[in-house]
């Protein structure tokens, strides 16, 4: 455990990405299975102890120090593991810290009834650096600038192997990948994955920005708004994967008995909306779908109403053969010629866009404003099918974002680098007009954003948010209302979770207004006229 809680620290204090990469790769390659794989797995987001979560941690150290003095060290200090590290009462006892196995095995074995007990016992019997350690382990909440890529990264090259068959073997294996070490470190015959239904990873795209091509070497093809995601067949067993390789077969079990070959299928995860006279329609927004993400269950009521369906994009494996080595061309060809074996309930195609030229196709870009078309897609005819993005060959061009002022009104610091800061921000629209005479207008909030600002545009938005706070609600500042933004977002749907009755489409800050008086931002129902759900 000292040598995970050591790395944890330097990962902490290191922003190169080629440092931590050195980092990671040291730590794996001088630390002894399966510590090395549990670490592994905790970087990567691989471990779930159910017993165990932050509520759990914040019960112990009411228990221990003064609750007001735990609730202001948690708000100014911005992180539940380093706070605890810090507040944890000494147990007088020398150090013997366990190995992050041993902690592992223990923290498997804890249930809710046993945790409280347990947990104290492991936290004594490490030093500072130590809890720290054990509570981004034990709770999940790393956050210490490492993604699962970059670590899979870090492993590619600690044992100067490919990461795009790490990520192929990855999904087939669990913690503490014993077989994935024996085959990377000790040369080992490579895991044996022929007959599963693994992951591959996606072929992405590069913005188009300002470039432009021609459209006889690329083909165009809507761009939809859902989760891309891979179905794949093996070994009589379907699973269908997101984009980041998480297996999410369990939210959406009516696509897992109808992919009738071996096949690994790339395409968008949509639902069906409902056309008139109750029949079926087409792809309905991502607001339809977002009701069926992250659940454990899904209802066959759930699944009636909001039947999921994958529109296809790419074939990368069919009958065993792989055809990531083809041109886009050939592989369309095939893909179109699988189509008739697949239940039109549950897949079909998506369809490519002529344009004359160009211009033409930039003309039906702007005009494309229904619920599930994010953009278009553009891909070199002759281009493989290559993990990650490589340059010039699939571009994607998204729809331009709408845009809306509205007016800052709650603030609540961000987590790890941003743990000090007031970074995530709270915006509404007037319901009313604030300028009429004896106007009762109020500010409803209508969307949440953490990005689109610099640095030094952070600090000032953190010292306006210091300088006018109204109230406290927890970790939560309302703030005077005197700050506009200028926010973008992709679309905006009608939510009965929010009193605006609205929620919007990946929110992002365009543009601070700090010239803008805040009377002359946006109108609920400005905002209200753009939904098209």
């Amino acid at each position: 455990m000292e040598a995970f809680a050591a790395l944890l620290d330097a990962l902490v204090y290191t922003r190169s990405r080629n440092e931590k990469l050195r980092l990671i790769a040291q730590y794996l390659r001088e630390t002894a299975d399966p510590d090395r794989g549990w670490a592994l797995a905790a970087l990567t987001g691989g471990l779930d102890f159910a017993a165990v979560k932050s509520g759990t941690v914040r019960n112990l150290m009411k228990e221990r120090v003064d609750a007001e003095l735990w609730t202001l060290s948690r708000d100014f200090v911005g992180d539940t593991a380093e706070t605890v590290s810090l507040l944890w009462p000494e147990s007088g006892v020398d150090p013997d810290p366990p190995g992050v196995a041993e902690v592992v095995a223990m923290l498997s074995e804890m249930t809710r009834k046993t945790a409280p007990q347990g947990l104290p016992k492991l936290l004594d019997r490490l030093d500072e650096s130590g809890r720290y350690a054990l509570i981004k382990l034990a709770t999940g909440g790393m956050r210490i600038g490492v993604s699962a890529r970059l670590a899979k990264t870090a492993f590619a090259q600690a044992f100067d192997v490919s990461v795009d068959s790490v990520e192929e073997y990855w999904h087939a294996l669990e913690a503490p990948y014993p077989e994935l070490f024996a085959w990377a470190a000790d040369g080992m015959d490579p895991p044996d994955t022929e007959n599963m239904p693994t992951f591959r990873p996606f072929m992405l795209a590069h913005p188009l920005e300002e470039t432009q091509v021609d459209l006889a070497d690329y083909a165009a093809e809507w761009k939809w708004d859902g989760i891309r995601v891979q179905i794949v067949r093996a070994g009589d067993e379907t699973r269908l994967y997101s984009r980041s390789g998480d297996d999410i077969s369990a939210t959406f079990p009516e696509m897992l008995d109808v992919l009738p070959f071996p096949a690994v299928l790339d395409g968008e995860l949509l639902v069906q909306g409902n056309a008139q006279g109750g029949e079926r329609g087409g792809a309905a927004s991502f607001n339809a779908l977002q009701q069926r993400l992250g659940r454990k269950t899904v209802s066959k009521k759930m699944m009636a109403e909001a039947p999921a369906f994958i529109r296809l994009y790419d074939a990368l494996v069919v009958e065993g053969k792989d055809l990531r080595g083809q041109p886009w061309s050939d592989r369309r060809a095939q893909l179109e010629g699988l189509m008739a074996q697949l239940p039109e309930t549950h897949f079909d195609l998506s369809q490519t866009v002529d344009a004359r030229d160009f211009a033409h196709l930039a003309e039906i870009r702007e005009s494309a404003r229904e619920d599930a078309i994010e953009g278009l897609m553009l891909k070199r005819r002759d281009s493989p099918y290559i993990a990650g993005r490589k340059t010039g060959l699939w571009y994607k061009w998204k729809r331009d974002p709408l845009l809306i002022d509205c007016v800052l009104m709650y603030a609540q610091r961000g987590s790890g680098k941003r743990s000090s800061f007031y970074s995530d921000y709270t915006f509404g629209c007037w319901n009313g007009d604030p300028d009429a005479p004896d106007s009762s207008a109020e500010l409803l909030p209508v969307g949440k954003a953490y990005s689109g600002f610099t640095d030094a545009e952070l600090k000032k938005l953190d010292r306006l948010v210091r300088q006018t706070t109204l109230n406290r609600f927890g970790p939560v500042r309302e703030v005077e209302r005197t700050l506009v933004f200028e926010v973008a977002f992709d679309s905006v749907h009608s939510s009965k979770r929010h009193k605006s009755g609205l929620a919007m489409r990946f929110p992002r800050i365009h543009r601070i207004r700090w010239d803008k008086p805040v009377h002359e931002a946006d109108r609920i129902e400005s905002l209200r006229a753009l939904i098209r759900d």
